[in-house]
This record gives structure tokens, C-alpha cells and sequence, in this order.
């Protein structure tokens, strides 16, 4: 019985050939469409995301400013500096804080062998590793606690700087001058995006103990910390802890914006996410209007098949055929038709983001993926498009006079 329905449903469909076609490609194009546009719109997402994580993860980092309100007796404009203890003030008076690193900066002079170059020399703490996504190359490490305890002169290096420095070759272990003092490589940071920064790229950097730091340079200032929360969702929590905690330190205004600068990359994490949502629902809709059209279809040649088998509906019914059996009947048509433009649409959809892939965007747009999620998504599109297409055909089929009907 199931095949004779669909030898009839394939009979019916040949005499409508240009209608059918069409109505074809409306399912197989709207199907594409939806797969293709919500998979472009959540690779942009995720390169986007990359691209912005590769300065760090959820941080906020801190400068010293400068007083704009007159507070405790003191005059407004006085400039603020923070000392080498103020992390670890902020880390024991903050319960808010996760991780936090103060971090010093200066352009200094390297050699290795005739080569000699200027890179940007960072001294942080172990905690910076997972704050700012420094991933060493296998084989290699970041900066640990016995290196910061011990002071030992070591670095861990971006990948540029490895390749400007030491060429082709692994400078894991090999010896680098910086400011004319020996330092081993024990790490290089893996190749990452990174589109955002305060202090130039993690790749052109070089990164040694803050112990290690002081005790050849003695500075006395901090340029600036780098402080993540313990609960993402209590950043900006943090953030007025950490300013009355300075405020109180330093006395100066807690409502003093502008005494304590900070960069909240969360903020942008926030906006990315409302923003790129808006637009995969924008792209959703754009299929999803592209699907309708071709229901629309899907209705006009059902109607005109029951148009064309109204004496075969009549004689049914006469027989004692239930209204139930028509309407399932005709339903059962609908998605048959509907089945074969997604199908063909959904698998055209997978060659077309494998191919996509092949070429050499992926910094641009990423890689697109294939996402149970949309594809469930679409499988509930097209469903619902295809029962309210074919509803009210099947629904006329089933409710005909047979004695009409047979007539007609």
C-alpha cells in the first residue's frame, strides 16, 4: 500500500512538472538556507569570540589614574601610582578575586648569538597563564610558582619572537641575553588570534618571573594588573570591591571614575553575544521566509491534486473510507514531498560548508560546522511549515461529499 501511494504521488507530481519543480527547489532552497545561514552565523560567533579571547578570558585589567574629585584633604588631579604589594593587598582583601598578577612592561634589548632585537619584557605571575590564554607548545611550560619562589631566570616567549631569534629552530632550552643577562627559553606560546590588546602582541612579547624581574630592574611601580573573578557573573561586583579596597588604601574618592581606569572584557563579551544572536535570528528568518514561500508552494499542488482526484477521494468515502484515513493520507503526501527538497536541500547543505572550508577564509569567517542543534532546529521548521501547508488540502479531501464528489 505504501508504495502504490508513492508511485500515485510520483504519477501525480509528473503532471504538474513545472509546478513541482519549483515547488521542489522552494523546500530545497529554504533548507539550505537555514542550515547554511545559521551555521555562517555561528562560526562568525566563534572566530569573533577566538580572535577577541587570545588577549584573555574574562579579565579586567587595571591601570592607576589619575584624581579628578578632591577627597581626605587632598586636591583633585593627583596622580596614582600602585606598588609591588598592591596585588597581593587586593587578592587578600577581595574574596571576589580568582586570579589576579600585577604585570611590568619595558623595551629591551635581546640577543641571541650576532642576533640582536628590542621586545616588549613582561613580568607576571603564574596566574597570568590562564587569564590571558598563554598556551605553551608542547614540549614547552609557562611560568610556575618555583620559578617565581626560586627566582629563576627564565622566559617564556612568543612564537614570533622564537622565529625572529632562533629561526627554524626549537628554542625550548637554548639560552637567550636580555639586557645582556642569560635567560632559558622553557616555553613558546602556540600560533593564536588576537585582535585585542593593551600592551602589544602576546606573539612579539616575552614573559619572565616578576621576582626575577625586580631583582635585576627594581622597579618600583606597577604598570598595570590583570584580575579575573571567581563567578563571571560578579565581575562588576568585583570591580567596586577592588576600587573601595584602593580607595581606602590610597584615599581617593570610590566614586572617582577616572582615579582607577578599568578595561572590563567582559562588557564585550556581553555585546558580542546580544549582537551575534540579533544576527543569527536575523539569518534564521531570512531562511525561514525562504522555507514559507516554498509551503506555499506545497499547498497550491496539493490543492490541485485533490482537485484531480476528487471522483478517487468520492469513491473512497462511498466504500467507507473514514475522514481520518483521507486526511492522513494526504498529510503523509505533503511531508513525502517536503522530505525529498530537505533532504536533497540538507545534503547540499553539507557541500556547500565543505566547501566553504576548503577555501581560505577561515580567519574571516572560521570554520562552519555541521550543528546537531540547527539541524534540529530545521527538522521542527520544516515540519511545522509542512502540516500547516498540507493541512488544508488534506483537511478538504477528507471532508468532500461523496456523492459530490463522485460526480464531479
Amino acid at each position: 500500500m505504501i508504495i502504490k501511494n508513492i508511485i500515485q504521488i510520483l504519477r501525480e507530481l509528473t503532471k504538474q512538472k513545472l509546478r513541482t519543480f519549483l515547488t521542489l527547489f522552494g523546500i530545497f532552497w529554504g533548507t539550505t538556507s537555514v542550515i547554511l545561514l545559521l551555521s555562517f552565523g555561528m562560526a562568525v560567533k566563534a572566530n569573533t569570540s577566538k580572535t577577541m579571547h587570545g588577549m584573555g578570558e574574562q579579565i579586567c585589567i587595571i591601570w592607576a589614574g589619575r584624581t579628578s574629585i578632591s577627597y581626605g584633604g587632598f586636591p583633585k588631579g593627583r596622580n596614582l601610582s600602585w606598588y609591588n604589594d598592591d596585588a597581593q593587598y587586593l587578592k587578600d582583601n577581595v574574596q571576589l578575586i580568582d586570579d589576579i598578577s600585577p604585570q611590568y612592561s619595558r623595551h629591551v634589548s635581546v640577543n641571541v648569538g650576532s642576533k640582536k632585537q628590542y621586545f616588549s619584557v613582561n613580568a607576571v605571575w603564574p596566574d597570568f597563564k590562564e587569564m590571558r590564554n598563554m598556551v605553551p607548545r608542547e614540549g614547552s611550560r609557562f611560568l610556575n610558582p618555583l620559578d617565581q619562589e626560586k627566582r629563576r631566570r627564565v622566559v617564556f616567549i612568543g612564537n614570533e619572537v622564537e622565529k625572529t631569534m632562533f629561526g627554524e629552530e626549537d628554542a625550548v632550552g637554548k639560552i637567550m641575553y636580555i639586557g645582556g643577562t642569560p635567560f632559558t627559553v622553557i616555553g613558546v606560546i602556540i600560533k593564536k588570534e588576537q585582535d585585542g590588546s593593551y600592551n602589544g602582541r602576546d606573539k612579539d612579547a616575552i614573559f619572565m618571573p616578576t621576582s626575577t624581574y625586580l631583582g635585576i630592574y627594581g622597579d618600583r611601580f606597577v604598570d598595570n594588573m590583570v584580575v579575573r573573578a571567581k563567578d563571571v557573573n560578579k565581575t562588576e561586583e568585583m570591580k567596586h570591591a577592588i576600587i573601595n579596597a584602593m580607595a581606602k588604601k590610597y584615599r581617593f574618592s570610590p566614586e572617582d571614575e577616572q582615579a582607577l581606569p578599568i578595561w572590563d572584557t567582559t562588557e564585550m563579551d556581553q555585546f558580542l553575544n546580544t549582537f551575534f544572536n540579533g544576527f543569527t535570528i536575523f539569518l534564521g528568518i531570512v531562511g525561514v521566509m525562504t522555507l514559507i514561500v516554498g509551503g506555499i508552494g506545497i499547498a497550491n499542488i496539493m490543492y490541485v491534486i485533490v482537485e484531480e482526484r476528487t471522483s478517487e477521494i468520492g469513491v473512497k468515502r462511498a466504500i467507507g473510507a473514514k475522514k481520518r484515513l483521507i486526511l492522513f493520507q494526504y498529510l503523509v503526501e505533503t511531508f513525502i514531498i517536503a522530505s525529498v527538497g530537505s533532504i536533497s536541500g540538507f545534503l547540499f547543505s553539507l557541500l556547500l560548508m565543505f566547501a566553504i572550508n576548503k577555501a581560505p577564509i577561515e580567519d574571516f569567517v572560521g570554520v562552519l560546522k555541521f550543528n546537531p542543534t540547527i539541524a534540529f532546529t530545521s527538522i521542527l521548521i520544516i515540519s511545522a511549515i509542512t502540516f500547516v501547508a498540507g493541512w488544508g488540502p488534506a483537511k478538504r479531501a477528507s471532508t468532500l461529499d461523496p456523492v459530490v464528489a463522485i460526480n464531479g
